[in-house]
């Protein structure tokens, strides 16, 4: 009986241990959170931390959508079973000040009740050739809803053309439910089509794509732990 106890206790052991192996993994690491504090406190101070909108990282095929600190990566969870499905860029601003332009050329949609949303369909990935994709815009609106998007593209707006680096608007902290904001920033994601070329559900990370490879940056949660994603060469 003592010999199958502690059989017991020495399994149970290594379930801890794998549980907290897999919580670890599960839940965005503590030094992420720091630098987005760090830099909301005072963005002057790492302005060597953030991205610069319109840019290319080296021979990327999307161009930096906006400026900020890239806080938040592609794989992040918030909650346990709960991926990040894109990535998060602060500003470092007040809501309805830092511009968000488009990463890639493609066609605009606008829902007619989306506040702070804009999607884009590329017909034809820049890495996969053959293959639609969309990205996705988001928290483009203040804390109660008001919308930051540009003019150009009101409610029920459909397949409008825009070009790489036209204004779309500007960062909010608008999270969907009024009086309840997050952090001011731009949320960014690259969606799947369906199989009738329609966008697939944005918030289950599985219908999007690793934007790193888009951007020429570590951007991928998972892989990177602790490293400021900004360009090394931005020409």
């Amino acid at each position: 009986m003592k010999k199958i106890g502690k059989v017991l206790l020495i399994g149970l052991g290594i379930m801890i241990v794998v549980v907290c192996m897999v919580f670890y993994e599960t839940i965005i690491h503590p030094q992420r959170s720091s630098k987005v504090v760090q830099f909301l406190r005072n963005p002057e101070e790492h302005t060597d931390w953030a991205v610069k909108a319109q840019s290319r990282c080296q021979d990327a095929p999307f161009l930096l959508p906006t400026d900020g600190l890239i806080g938040y990566l592609w794989g992040d969870s918030f909650r346990i079973g709960k991926h990040h499905q894109g990535i998060d860029i602060f500003g470092g601003t007040e809501a309805g000040i830092t511009p968000v332009y488009a990463a890639y050329d493609g066609y605009l949609t606008r829902l007619p009740d989306w506040k702070s949303s804009l999607i884009i369909r590329i017909p034809d990935d820049p890495l996969q050739p053959g293959r639609q994709i969309w990205t996705y815009y988001t928290h483009m609106a203040d804390k109660n809803g008001k919308s930051y998007i540009a003019a150009d593209f009101p409610p029920g707006t459909s397949e409008v053309f825009v070009k790489a680096g036209t204004l779309l608007g500007y960062q909010g902290n608008y999270s969907g439910s009024a009086n309840n904001p997050v952090g001011v920033h731009l949320h960014f994601s690259i969606v799947l089509s369906d199989s009738e070329g329609n966008f697939e559900n944005e918030l289950e990370i599985g219908n999007t794509l690793d934007p790193s490879p888009y951007f020429n940056l570590p951007l991928n949660g998972k892989e990177n732990k602790d490293i400021i994603p900004v360009c090394s060469h931005t020409p």
